[in-house]
């Protein structure tokens, strides 16, 4: 009996594997990526473009570092703004403190929002607040509510049902039990996906300067469209400098914070 589901498990999977395979060459045959000419037509326009880069031109740093200067303050105030309205969001959206009703409304609410991509959200403020980072901050706000809400309270769902059980034993009001509860059971993962979220709001600033909402992106996209390939490589190279020292001052953060993994440590 046990070899017999065996056999049929593999078969399905090998069926699945295959069906997978078919599927991905069909959609690779789709939108020309098996046409060899085109690849070549390609690799020769992408070896044009990289010998336009170098050597990156030093004389626009000056610029940029004060549209990149721009680029963290929208991302910082964009995340924490969005981090502020996120956390009561999820739990509302959460039916630990909702009605099933309300949880799955407020879920809607959140999916609508995560839908509509960040430069979307840059466009709209920017037809609302013009030009400049203000709009830039709003729209990566929106964007960072849309995505921490949904981690959020998949998190609350995801706290310990016999600590929920506990803490309303003692007769403890909606309140409390977020407080003493669900806020401490999940403290990790919400700080940790909060520092996530400043790190990719980064990149997302930037991109936020091509519709005019503030930052390096409107010189990213006015170097491209001028072709001045030079300028745009020195502005990648601050761009990714700056990811780079992020990065390394959240995982700083999450060390001197977070409890240590003591698989790891």
């Amino acid at each position: 009996m046990n070899k017999s589901k065996t056999v049929k498990r593999l078969t399905v999977r090998r069926f699945v594997i295959l069906a997978l395979l078919i599927l991905i060459t069909i959609g690779l045959w789709h939108i020309g990526l098996l046409d060899v000419a085109q690849w070549s037509l390609a690799a020769g326009r992408l070896r044009e473009f990289s010998c336009g880069l170098f050597p990156p031109q030093l004389n626009s740093l000056p610029t940029l570092a004060g549209a990149m200067i721009e680029t963290v303050e929208i991302a910082f105030l964009g995340t924490m703004l969005g981090f502020f309205a996120a956390l009561p969001i999820a739990f509302l959206a959460s039916t630990i403190f909702s009605g099933t009703a309300v949880a799955y409304a407020v879920r809607l609410m959140i999916g609508a929002v995560r839908t509509v991509p960040s430069i979307l959200w840059g466009i709209i403020f920017v037809v609302a607040f013009g030009l400049g980072p203000a709009a830039g901050t709003i729209g990566v706000a929106f964007y960072t509510l849309g995505y921490l809400g949904k981690l959020y309270y998949e998190v609350f769902e995801g706290v310990d049902a016999e600590v929920l059980e506990a803490v309303r034993g003692v007769g403890c009001s909606r309140l409390q039990l977020m407080l003493y509860a669900v806020l401490p059971e999940s403290a990790n993962a919400i700080l940790s996906q909060l520092l996530f979220m400043f790190e990719y709001n980064i990149r997302a600033s930037a991109i936020m300067g091509f519709v005019g909402a503030g930052g390096i992106g409107y010189y990213l996209l006015g170097y491209v469209q001028m072709l001045q390939y030079r300028n745009l490589l020195t502005a990648l190279l601050l761009t990714f400098v700056v990811v780079m020292a992020v990065d390394c001052l959240s995982r700083k953060l999450r060390t001197a914070i977070l409890p240590a993994n003591p698989i790891t440590s």
